[in-house]
């Protein structure tokens, strides 16, 4: 156990509980190693898995383990026995709740694999939250959009490299040109996790790695935890290339949009660059995904071919949720973030000042807005 000396890339603090099961797992993470009550999953009997907040924040808990771990937590709980086997039995509910989210999916043969991930993504008819905030969204709406995606974007790409080690060949090397891009061909400044950081900064959030931990719902957990499923598990390491594959090519449009956004709300080049290396960027990477990466997998391991569909299926189904939990709320004039401790921090502005570097620093609680824009119901793509 060692204590961070710069908070923005964590340990994070330990987050507030949400329920029986992830307050006896926080309360033991303060402790040294030592068995969990037997039993204790038997407490996890969520009416929707994909949406419990104890069930989420459990295995985000248990996840982040195998990540930079938690702040003032001994190394030594990630491979705690007892802990693992609850792991293991939040595992079983979470991935069956996506298995029957995602349905039957169709046959496909090795060769067939690019073009039956294109026919799952044009299929997909989610709900245009970057429509949304490209025509429509406040500023408060932006920054709760941003303090979602901050979970997984402070460590972007971390999860999909959990398949490296587990590649041979034609769908290795595809995976080190995609990741190299992420990471910014090694340039600090480059890093698209450094880029988002940025854009936190100029909308006034905390920069910290998870510091909004506790302001997001089970639903964005859930995105995040889709992803460490898929990469903790050799099992699944075609539906981890599946998942890559929905992300790099439903990514370049709404990227753009996401964009445009900000510059309508008056942020600067900075506040947008993360998007706009993504627009040309994933453009690249979406054949690059397709053919060589999850294609360079399947003629080498034909039997990965229907768990590659699982991962972007479950990719874009998990995603659809939250967007559909973002546009609920906004339209019903409340915010998408849950309660924080201490009283809101309210503004009634709508754009960063006339020639302002940034938006004002407002991190703790996160913003809330009093002037929502109109209902999205219908928001074209």
């Amino acid at each position: 156990m060692s204590e961070p000396t710069d908070r923005r890339y964590g340990p994070a603090r330990l987050p507030e509980p949400r329920g029986p099961v992830s307050a006896a797992v926080l309360d033991a993470l303060r402790q040294e190693p030592h068995d969990l009550p037997a039993g204790l999953g038997a407490r996890l009997d969520p009416v929707d898995p994909l949406t419990d907040e104890d069930l989420q924040l459990t295995l985000f808990c248990c996840y982040e383990l195998h990540y930079r771990g938690w702040r003032g937590v001994d190394d030594d709980w990630e491979w705690q026995p007892s802990l693992l086997a609850l792991r293991a039995y939040a595992e079983r509910v979470f991935e069956a709740a996506v298995r029957a989210l995602v349905g039957p999916l169709p046959a496909v043969l090795p060769g067939g694999v690019p073009a039956a991930l294109a026919d799952v993504v044009a299929a997909d008819a989610g709900p245009s939250l970057a429509g949304h905030l490209q025509r429509r969204a406040s500023l408060a709406q932006f920054r709760e959009f941003v303090t979602h995606r901050s979970i997984y974007h402070l460590r972007e790409a971390d999860p999909h490299s959990w398949a490296l080690p587990r590649l041979g060949g034609p769908a290795k090397a595809a995976l080190v040109e995609i990741q190299t891009d992420e990471y910014g061909n090694g340039r600090l400044d480059r890093m698209h996790a450094e880029l988002f950081r940025v854009t936190l900064d100029r909308l006034g959030l905390d920069t910290g790695y998870a510091a909004h931990l506790d302001a997001v719902p089970a639903v964005t957990l859930a995105t995040n935890n889709l992803m460490s499923l898929f990469g903790l598990h050799r099992r699944l390491r075609g539906a981890l290339l599946g998942h890559l594959a929905a992300y790099e090519m439903t990514s370049s449009l709404p990227n753009r949009r996401y964009g445009n956004g900000l510059r309508r709300l008056g942020l600067d080049e900075a506040a947008t660059r993360f998007y706009d290396e993504h627009v040309e960027a994933d453009a690249v990477h979406e054949q690059i995904a397709a053919h060589d990466l999850c294609g360079g997998l399947v003629r080498v391991e034909p039997g990965l071919a229907p768990d590659v569909l699982l991962g972007a299926a479950a990719a874009l189904a998990v995603d659809r949720l939250f967007a559909a939990h973002l546009l609920e709320a906004w339209a019903a004039g409340r915010t998408s973030l849950r309660p924080t401790p201490g009283p809101p921090r309210v503004t009634l502005r709508e754009s960063p000042r006339a020639g302002a570097a940034r938006a004002p620093r407002l991190t703790d609680p996160p913003l809330v807005d009093l002037a929502l824009s109109a209902p999205v119901a219908g928001c074209p793509s």
